[in-house]
């Protein structure tokens, strides 16, 4: 196998590395992305924490170096990564877990556009059915995926509240669509909060915990909740009987899931939400951007949630 070379000198990292196999591309990653997910299998919490030992990050970008048989991408092809081992230099993907990536796109914003909007897009719009004119409540609004929501919320219609810590973050929801704006830090009652602006049609949630449970309250008849995540610690608690009254719809959403349970959908997904950043609908936030020998002051950005948007490791 050949390894393409920059400035005279191999790719830092490929020597180690076999030729891609049948269906395999090599990718010389230069943006990762971190996820809270990440956090997660440091400790075994998450769902699918490999066996050790592994090679931390869930998406990337780069350039693909060589590419295996059967594979349609060739080597010099920009693409956006979602797959285990991103925090690299380079590394051995699938090739359908390779997406191109449009031009224009820098790879800061490649290496963390796929999980987050690609959680907010098909959340919002193929389980919620978010239509325009309803109210849109999104916990943690300033974070990597809550952004995003806000963003494809406002996108799509719907009036957006966001709801996060502090006038900083708020700023950030402000600017990514949202129509109001809720301090998480200095409101005693959400649910109360949110009654008082009319209630909502859909809550958002990657949080979990109390807030989880409160905004939930604030759902109108026929409401929809999204459970994307449990950054606050634990599982909301919901009360089912009130959603059994109300006719609540709870679903529960696992992005990568969709790798498995239906493929073709999530390709088509991503590609309307590649199309919609090509028609500038879409502008990535990249709150932070650390080297890869800083990784953990990334994770400490994520953990302590002192960023907003998406934590990007250039390699």
């Amino acid at each position: 196998m050949q390894i393409k070379e920059m400035a005279g000198r191999p790719v830092p990292g490929t020597q180690a590395l076999p030729a891609p196999g049948p269906g395999q591309v090599l990718v010389r990653i230069h943006a990762a992305a971190l996820n809270f997910a990440d956090l997660l299998m440091t400790t075994g919490r998450y769902q699918e924490t490999p066996a050790l030992p592994f090679i931390p990050g869930l998406e990337g970008a780069g350039e693909i170096l060589a590419a295996g048989p059967g594979v349609d991408l060739t080597p010099g092809t920009r693409v956006a990564v979602q797959a285990q081992g991103t925090m690299a230099e380079a590394n051995l993907f699938a090739a359908a877990d390779c997406h191109p990536i449009p031009e224009g796109m820098g790879y800061d914003e490649a290496a963390g556009f796929l999980i987050a909007y690609g959680t907010s897009h098909f959340a919002l719009t193929l389980r919620a059915g978010l239509r325009p004119g309803e109210t849109l409540a999104v916990l943690g609004a300033a974070g990597g995926v809550g952004l995003t929501a806000v963003e494809i919320g406002a996108a799509l219609g719907a009036r957006v509240v966001a709801v996060a810590r502090g006038e900083d973050k708020l700023a950030v929801a402000r600017a990514a669509g949202a129509a109001v704006c809720i301090d998480s830090d200095t409101c005693p009652d959400l649910r109360a909060a949110l009654r008082e602006l009319g209630g909502v049609d859909v809550v958002y949630d990657p949080v979990g915990d109390a807030p989880g449970a409160a905004a939930f309250g604030a759902l109108r008849a026929g409401g929809r909740f999204l459970v994307i995540g449990f950054a606050g610690g634990k599982p909301p608690a919901l009360p089912l009987n009130h959603a059994l009254v109300k006719n609540i719809a709870i679903h529960g959403f696992y992005w990568g899931g969709y790798r498995k349970l239906d493929p073709a959908l999530l390709r088509q997904d991503i590609q309307a939400l590649f199309a919609l950043y090509a028609q500038g609908k879409l502008r990535p936030h990249v709150g932070a951007t650390v080297t890869l020998d800083r990784l953990a002051e990334g994770y400490d950005l994520l953990e302590s949630r002192r960023s907003t948007g998406k934590v990007i490791v250039s390699t």
